[in-house]
């Protein structure tokens, strides 16, 4: 399906409801704002193929924009509201964007990345050298434009060492209308179906929300989008709208499962009847209690921008498997080792999907190359299957720790860090150590700053090693007042890292 079958069945139903706002767009009014995004595309004279650039915060003209790409056959591409105008131009530049599409709140950002770029929009506010958006669109016909095609979106890896890359489809052949594959694997496996009612959390920048948004509207039900996640926020909008569906991230389950008692049984949740999710590493002691609180509507699984393949498991599953991301639904789990032979089910090696989707990276096939191969494509993991084709994660390999001799998984002891009540967040990596090669080290977030200190060092230590071996367990832990963490919930720890390898080095 597709918006515009919604629009010509149901045109009153909403396709957008923006959660701080209540400002709502029907699927009538998606069609003709759509409609209008294509044909100002085809008047500034892109075809088929080429390239826009969006750079804007949640709000309601983010998904139109992204459906008038999609029935121009134009790749969008969703740009990060973190980025420097030094990472945004090298984005445009490297995309070949030739047109941008700015809210006025990143105006400054979106000026100095698109200087050249003929094509400019403004919403939400005037930018200087951009045309304004409804003005703009309001001279445009609201018809279809008569060579419609798919387009789809490109979206760029979060480069936090060195230059991101853009994951790069086919651009897909048939009508603008024509089913595709994530469509019918959220039918298959979330129940999407007509009349749902889905809240998007995230920035719509990310693959997961923006792809999920979409699929959401090919089923004709209505996405109510947060400007920005709070815990009980979210719980108020899920009784308010009668939520059926949701995605999130783990960080947004410790959240909401740190608010007070009173406040999480405040909330009628009884609506819910699928919440995904995925992008980070749930904690099985997080995602335990999320189901005695939620019941067993929670799916997880687990995937990447690239699409290469693709695990998944019911709640019902995982409980019978805690801690696993499921079987494989697209591609064959290769487990491989150091010398890059297929492991046995149980030994821990780098995870490879093999025969599953395709892509590239735009303009590096180097980089392309460095992850694909005869065993498939790997995102970069650490983990093992079962007996059964279950997969376990480890961890990253690039955050691995060896410490006199010994592989140490980080992710143990985040998750252990986690559940402790004076723990916001947590990061926990590998620093120099003159004797043992690495030494594990945390830095934490504390829920209240002025509790940070050696007694509350020791407290946590303490409370980690009752957990796990003392080897898994930081020797040290440092606290900041906010860790580097990306919106969708990815903790950018490579940045924390570096300080400490560039403090020892210098």
């Amino acid at each position: 399906m597709h918006p515009s079958v919604h629009a010509a069945a149901m045109p009153d139903a909403p396709a957008i409801i923006m959660a701080d706002s209540g400002r709502t767009l029907s699927y009538a009014q998606l069609e003709a704002r759509s409609n209008q995004v294509a044909q100002l595309l085809r008047a500034h004279g892109l075809q088929r193929g080429d390239t826009i650039v969006i750079l804007m915060h949640n709000g309601l003209d983010y998904l139109p924009i992204c459906w008038g790409a999609q029935r121009a056959g134009i790749v969008f591409v969703a740009m990060s509201t973190k980025l420097t105008a030094d990472e945004a131009g090298y984005i445009v530049q490297d995309s070949g964007a030739r047109a941008v599409f700015a809210g006025a709140a990143l105006g400054a950002v979106a000026s100095a990345a698109a200087p050249d770029v003929a094509a400019r929009f403004a919403t939400g506010g005037p930018v200087a050298g951009f045309a304004d958006l409804d003005t703009a669109l309001a001279a445009m016909p609201d018809t279809r434009i008569a060579d419609e095609s798919c387009g789809r979106d490109m979206l760029y890896s979060s480069g936090t060492t060195g230059r991101p890359k853009g994951v790069r489809g086919a651009l897909p052949e048939g009508p603008i209308d024509a089913g595709d594959a994530l469509t019918g694997l959220v039918a298959m496996l979330y129940q999407f179906a007509p009349g749902m009612v889905y809240l998007s959390p995230a920035p719509l920048y990310h693959a997961a929300p923006l792809r999920y948004c979409m699929a959401v509207h090919r089923f004709g039900g209505t996405v109510i989008v947060m400007e920005r996640f709070d815990p009980e926020v979210y719980l108020a909008l899920v009784e308010k709208h009668r939520i059926t569906h949701s995605q999130l991230v783990p960080t947004m389950f410790v959240r909401m499962l740190k608010l007070p008692e009173d406040v999480r049984a405040r909330y009628d949740l009884s609506s819910l009847k699928v919440a995904i999710h995925a992008a980070a590493p749930c904690p099985v002691d997080v995602k335990h209690a999320m189901i005695a609180w939620w019941g067993p509507v929670i799916y997880e699984y687990y995937s990447a921008t690239e699409g290469a393949g693709f695990t998944s498991i019911t709640p019902q599953e995982w409980l019978q498997k805690p801690g696993s991301v499921g079987k494989s639904i697209l591609g064959t789990i290769r487990v491989l080792g150091d010398d890059d032979s297929i492991l046995a089910p149980g030994q821990t090696g780098r995870i490879y999907f093999h025969g599953g989707g395709s892509f590239s990276y735009h303009n590096d096939p180097e980089k392309t190359a460095s992850v694909t191969g005869e065993h498939g494509a790997t995102f970069g993991d650490i983990g093992h299957v079962d007996d059964e084709g279950y997969l376990f994660l480890t961890d990253r390999a690039a955050f691995m720790i060896i410490s006199g001799g010994v592989n140490v998984y980080p992710q143990e002891a985040e998750n252990a860090l986690t559940l402790h009540p004076e723990v916001a967040d947590v990061a926990v990596f590998g620093v120099p150590d003159a004797e043992m090669g690495e030494a594990v080290k945390a830095v934490v977030q504390p829920r209240d700053m002025a509790r940070a200190g050696p007694e509350l060092e020791a407290e946590l230590i303490a409370f980690v090693r009752s957990r796990l071996s003392h080897v898994k367990c930081p020797k040290s832990i440092d606290f900041l007042a906010e860790l580097p963490r990306h919106d969708t919930g990815k903790l950018y720890k490579r940045l924390l890292k570096d300080k400490y390898w560039a403090k020892d080095a210098a």
